[in-house]
């Protein structure tokens, strides 16, 4: 089954990858944030070597983002995702896994994860038949 993970950041301090920019890890000692940033690339590269990485992008600023509705058959379009919360969007990945456990375990790869969450949602396919 496909499962699209969705990655949030604070638009305050933007940029990629998200978790670099995060004050908890901001905070740890240099040797750690190696640590870490290399085990994340490590972990990367062996789940892409899987074929269970789909695709996945980075999101520009928020900033940028536009939202538009139709309104008497005619596209309006505002600037920004008007959200009430300091989380954007940041960016996505899909992936392909066996087991929703094997969803819940690269989700738990991710370093944005220990500094935030990771949305994991499984994506239907055009019949629908898995859910």
């Amino acid at each position: 089954m496909k499962y699209l993970y969705l990655i949030y950041g604070n638009a305050e301090n933007w940029g990629h990858p998200i978790f670099m920019r995060h004050p908890e890890y901001l905070a740890l000692p240099e040797e750690e944030r190696t640590r870490i940033a290399e085990v994340a690339d490590r972990q990367f590269r062996e789940i892409e070597k899987t074929g269970e990485l789909i695709s996945g992008t980075a999101l520009a600023d928020p900033v940028l983002t536009r939202t538009t509705r139709p309104r008497d058959g005619v596209p309006v379009s505002t600037d920004g995702p008007y959200m009430e919360s300091k989380e954007q969007l940041a960016g996505f990945f899909v992936f392909d896994c066996e087991t929703p456990e094997r969803a819940d375990e690269i989700a738990a790869m991710f370093p944005e994860a220990r500094f935030g969450a990771i949305e994991v949602h499984p994506i239907m396919d055009l019949s629908g038949q898995e859910m």
